[in-house]
């Protein structure tokens, strides 16, 4: 994967346009670790962007990602992996003509697989990686920028993710909107398997499962595994799953406790979300209908357990074929525990000898223990990441 990624950079570095009159100040990093964002190369993971007279700009002026549920248009262009000279933990943005409503985040990966949560330009990073990503998003109608360029270098010490990710109570609402399009540009489909957070700096790129949940009912009977592909409800910029010291917004509420939720509880910001808005509930995540009436089997908005996966460490296992049931034991006759979606990264404790499955990744009698009394067939996972995972 890193040599792959090695010669996309190598050949995106040919093609790129001079550094020169980019806003980039003078000794500002190690030139060997600098770069400029291409603008121009869109692909199927941007999202309401386009190249014109000169500079990146929103595509279409009345599109609204679904689950944000305000009347804030934006886009997002991911540009491609980078690697670099020498791994950094931290990339600085530089931008020219840009007006307001311009963002740049980033991410970085040890392998090209595996990535850190998204972290707003000129933030360290939670390791050193030898790769890493941006992207470029723009809130506002008018929002537009002509060039970015990117310094890598090392800042603060890394800082280490616990073994297990990050797990709290959250009241969940249905989602719905099929037909409206999420903030990473995938098309909401009739019992869809996705969720919404209230942050972007969790939001997948459409198509991946690089940031997925563990979303359970309270009592832990049905639990689905879903990728993050929109923000929302409610607000999109409370990464409330994060520490103060690095959480975007209301720093001053718990670890763990949504904007939406103080608001509605406790009269927090007047009662208010980011827009204004009067909180009518106190959601801190949004289910896609197939994780809300399938994988959980709920009726009703109701408080769940969620895990942030990429919080934390270990093996994982990619979905290749989904929504794939999870079982109570390694036997496809044994109860159903929910579901984890296609491309969904579910975590592989241990793996055990079980019932021989045909799937789209071969025949095995591998089942991988996803959590407790929570078996997936290994038939349907199409790749690992973290190493192997040892037999439980």
């Amino acid at each position: 994967m890193l040599v792959a990624l090695l010669t996309a950079a190598v050949a995106l570095a040919a093609a790129s346009p001079a550094l020169a009159g980019t806003g980039l100040p003078e000794g500002a990093g190690d030139p060997s670790n600098t770069w400029a964002a291409d603008l121009g190369a869109l692909g199927t993971d941007d999202v309401n962007v386009g190249w014109a007279d000169s500079a990146l700009r929103i595509a279409d002026p009345g599109a609204v990602p679904a689950g944000q549920r305000s009347p804030v248009v934006g886009g997002m262009l991911v540009a491609a992996p980078h690697v670099l000279a020498t791994p950094a933990n931290r990339v600085r943005a530089f931008t020219t003509a840009a007006t307001t409503g311009v963002d740049v985040d980033v991410r970085g990966s040890a392998d090209g697989l595996v990535w850190s949560e998204w972290t707003p330009a000129g933030t360290a990073l939670p390791a050193t990686y030898p790769v890493v990503q941006v992207r470029v998003v723009l809130t506002g109608a008018a929002a537009a920028v002509r060039a970015v360029v990117l310094v890598a270098d090392v800042a603060a010490a890394p800082v280490a993710l616990a073994a297990a990710g990050n797990t709290y109570r959250i009241y969940a609402t249905r989602e719905g909107l099929v037909g409206g399009t999420t903030a990473n540009g995938h098309v909401i489909v009739s019992r869809d398997h996705f969720v919404a957070l209230p942050s972007r700096r969790g939001l997948a790129p459409k198509g991946t499962g690089d940031y997925t949940v563990r979303v359970c009912t309270t009592s832990g009977a049905r639990c689905e595994f879903a990728p993050v592909w929109d923000v929302g409800p409610w607000n999109t910029t409370d990464d409330y799953w994060n520490p103060a010291a690095t959480r975007q917004s209301w720093t001053d509420l718990p670890q763990g406790r949504p904007e939406a939720q103080a608001a509605y509880q406790s009269g927090y910001n007047g009662g208010k979300d980011q827009f204004g808005r009067t909180v009518a509930n106190p959601a801190g995540i949004d289910l896609a209908d197939g994780v809300f009436w399938d994988g959980l089997l709920l009726t009703d908005n109701s408080w769940v357990d969620v895990t942030y996966l990429w919080t934390g460490t270990g093996y994982r296992g990619v979905v290749g074929s989904g929504p794939l049931n999870i079982r109570a034991s390694a036997s496809s006759s044994a109860a159903s525990k929910g579901y984890a979606a296609t491309y969904a990264k579910v975590p592989i404790e241990c793996w055990v000898t079980g019932q021989s499955i045909a799937g789209p990744y071969g025949t095995t009698t591998r089942w991988d223990r996803v959590g407790a009394g929570q078996y997936v067939s290994h038939a349907y996972i199409s790749r690992t990441t973290g190493g192997s995972a040892p037999a439980c």
